[in-house]
Formats: C-alpha cells, structure tokens, sequence
C-alpha cells in the first residue's frame, strides 16, 4: 500500500497539478491539506475521473482536509474530537482495507500557530493536546492507524537549512516540539527518520526570496505510525521534484510504503 500526504495549497490553484500527479504517479491513498474549498465546490473529478473515492472536510478560502482512495475506504469522520467549538476544517479520518489487513488513516492539518506568543499559538498548542488525545485514544483501542499532514512541527535543527531563523517561529518553538515530542513517547514512530537521519531533507519551500533555488527548506510534513503499522512500513520518501514542476505547491508530497 502506497500513501502519500500532500499540502495541495489550494485545489483551484493547483487543480492540473493534482490531477497529473495522480494519475501519473498514482498512490493508493492521497491525504491532502489546504484544499481551500466547501465540499461541494470542490471538483470531485480531479480525483474519481483517476479512479479514487473522496472524502473531504472543506472550509471556504481555508484549511480543509481531504481523503483520496483507489482502496476500500470505510467509517470516514471529520474533525478532531475534543472542541465542540472548533469550527476550522482540519482533520479526517477513514479506515483503509489492503490485501493483509487494516489502517486507519488520520489526515491533519495542524494549526501554523503565528505570531506567537497569542491566541493562534494557543490554539496551535491545544490542537496540539487534542491530537495526543485520540492518538492516546486509539491506542487504548489497539487500533492500527497513522497520522499524515502538514505538522507545521519543525522537529529540530536537521529540518531546517538555517535552524536559527526559526527559533522564535510558531514552528520551531520549544513547546511546539515539546508537543511533538510527547506524540512520539507515546510510542508513534515518525516514520521518516527511520529511513533517513541525516539533516538537509525538506518538505516545504516558500515561494518567496528563491527559498526553492536555494534548497532554503523545511521538513514539516510527517508520517506517526502507531507499532502495528511501523512494524509494516518498508519505506519512507519526500517526493523532492514536485516543487519543480509548473505551477507548484509550496510543499511536496511524501510517501509511505506499507506491506499491507
């Protein structure tokens, strides 16, 4: 089983993009972020006209979530339990049935949290409780299950080509990795560094200032993988060359391979 999660910046902007991307090199689940869009204006056909089923949780103009499955999808839900009160399209869940078993995949798109200190930063980091929350949760369930997306987490300085310049960003904050870290000590694997320690791999490159032709990056897109699944997991890898295609994201996908 192949998954990819890929920050899409905007299915309007992007919508060639997307469409070529997964027709051409097709994984079997697609979790994307910021398809900036309600559900029902979002152009189903980018996705089923290349054999997928979608699920969305879509917001107009902001975040939003979606789930793309050429893959038996079941029980999709929508929004991150633990706040009644949160209104913003950032999470998704659904099931996926491979060959050899199960997954449950959690798709997120975790709050920037700038400026901080503030009230953005605070949601960011309550956001940040609440996932702990439900991976706590499915754990307590033995569920197999992983969660995907855009982090907004720098987890230290080998994720960043100039670790200082954010130091005091929303992203590269102690408490922001601090959070991080707790995900991970409840025994998630991040699935990346498994494959790959060493520094100079980005996932995330602005469009300003020539960040992309400097390699000025950021690895902020991340697989956590719950035991069961990291005992499946055979690769990890962020898809480099998408940034330099026409009409880009300003992230690139990464893809896990799954024996599943």
């Amino acid at each position: 089983m192949k998954i990819a999660t890929f920050n899409i910046n905007g299915i309007k902007a992007r919508y060639e993009t997307v469409s070529g991307w997964l027709r051409d090199d097709a994984p079997d689940v697609a979790v994307l972020q910021e398809i900036k869009s309600v559900d029902e204006a979002f152009p189903r056909e980018v996705a089923e006209d290349a054999g997928y089923t979608l699920h969305t949780h879509g917001q107009k103009g902001f975040n939003g979530v979606a789930i793309a499955s050429k893959l038996p999808i079941e029980d999709v839900t929508r929004g991150l339990p633990g706040d009644d009160s949160d209104e913003q399209a950032r999470y998704i869940e659904g099931t996926v049935i491979g060959d050899k078993g199960a997954v449950r995949i959690c798709g997120l798109y975790l709050p920037n949290g700038n400026p901080a200190p503030g009230p953005k930063y605070d949601y960011k980091l309550a956001w940040m409780a609440r996932l702990e929350a439900r991976a706590r949760a499915l754990l307590a369930e033995e569920t197999p299950f992983l969660m995907t997306g855009d982090y907004n987490v720098i987890p230290d300085a080998r994720d960043a080509a100039r670790p200082e310049a954010w130091e005091k960003d929303a992203l590269g904050l102690p408490q922001t990795r601090a959070a991080w870290r707790r995900l991970l000590n409840l025994g998630l694997t991040e699935a990346f560094r498994t494959r790959q320690p060493a520094a100079g791999h980005y996932s995330f490159w602005d469009y300003q200032a020539g960040a992309w032709n400097r390699n000025d990056g950021i690895r902020i897109d991340h697989f956590l993988l719950s035991p069961a699944i990291a005992d499946r997991m055979t690769d990890c890898t962020i898809q480099t060359d998408m940034r330099g295609r026409d009409k880009p994201s300003d992230h690139v996908p990464v893809w896990l391979d799954l024996d599943l």
